[in-house]
């Protein structure tokens, strides 16, 4: 099967089959969360899209696919979520822990107020989430799997957005942490995410020029597609990954070219 991602690509034919399954994406309304419900819908699966406000194209309105208001800083809504999706659905399979982000921020003047929310947002957030998911999970004969989205900024240093890579280095630990503490009943397994197209790329990094320029830092060449992160997510929640948790998938292109190699290419006259 394939399905057409927000950017109008079409992502490879996969083979998974999450007929029947019940699937909650967090932040799923727009960017990458988007291309992971779109992955899962086209995989058979009925699916719950979380974000704080309801799309007004009417994407969200199908039998197979739900909206739920959301604010993932706040612990109180996090079962709420759940609840609303086993209320509608009867059961909850996956959760894709997938709102995040942060505005850049100099660290040295960022607001306490500003961290925590950055946090609540990055690392709280999904904890509350998989705590109120495991619990329904762990009654089920089936059991469940959590895939959290992390970015590689929780792998190297982020200046400029210093407490989401903290958080998002707490998420990766979170996530090894609670595979420990809720299997066998429960996987979790995070994606650590490079640089992926989406319209807030297309922002940050000064349109389309801009995204070229960065861009050729990659291996690869390109920035990833929301559906190359889709199709991780996919894998982690399926039985091709039963014997995986704990995990630390990093899907970024092959990363950043070092800095010191470039500056000995400079050095030696290489173009």
């Amino acid at each position: 099967m394939t399905w057409e991602t927000t950017e109008g690509l079409v992502a490879p034919e996969v083979a998974f089959d999450f007929s029947g399954q019940v699937v909650l994406v967090t932040g799923g309304t727009r960017g990458i969360g988007r291309g992971i419900v779109e992955a899962f819908r086209a995989a058979g699966a009925l699916v719950v899209a979380c974000g704080r406000q309801r799309p007004p194209d009417g994407w969200v309105d199908h039998d197979n696919l739900r909206f739920f208001a959301l604010d993932v800083r706040s612990a109180e809504a996090a079962p709420e979520a759940v609840a609303a999706a086993t209320g509608h659905f009867g059961r909850l399979d996956v959760l894709v822990n997938n709102a995040g982000g942060s505005p850049p921020a100099d660290a040295a003047n960022a607001s306490p107020r500003f961290s925590q929310a950055i946090v609540d947002l990055n690392l709280m957030g999904p904890l509350h989430l998989a705590q109120a998911a495991n619990a329904v999970m762990q009654t089920q004969d089936s059991g469940g799997s959590i895939v959290n989205i992390t970015s590689i900024s929780g792998l190297r240093p982020s200046p400029g957005t210093a407490a989401y890579g903290a958080a998002k280095a707490g998420l990766i630990n979170l996530t090894q942490s609670l595979a420990i503490e809720w299997a066998p009943k429960v996987r979790l397994n995070c994606i650590s995410a490079g640089l992926v197209a989406t319209e807030a790329a297309d922002d940050h990094y000064g349109g389309v020029e801009g995204m070229a320029e960065v861009a050729a830092t990659v291996p690869l060449g390109r920035f990833g597609t929301p559906a190359d992160v889709a199709g991780m997510c996919l894998l982690l929640a399926s039985p091709w990954a039963s014997y995986v948790t704990g995990a630390n998938l990093v899907v970024h292109g092959g990363g950043e070219r070092p800095a010191f190699l470039q500056a000995a290419e400079r050095s030696h006259g290489a173009p």
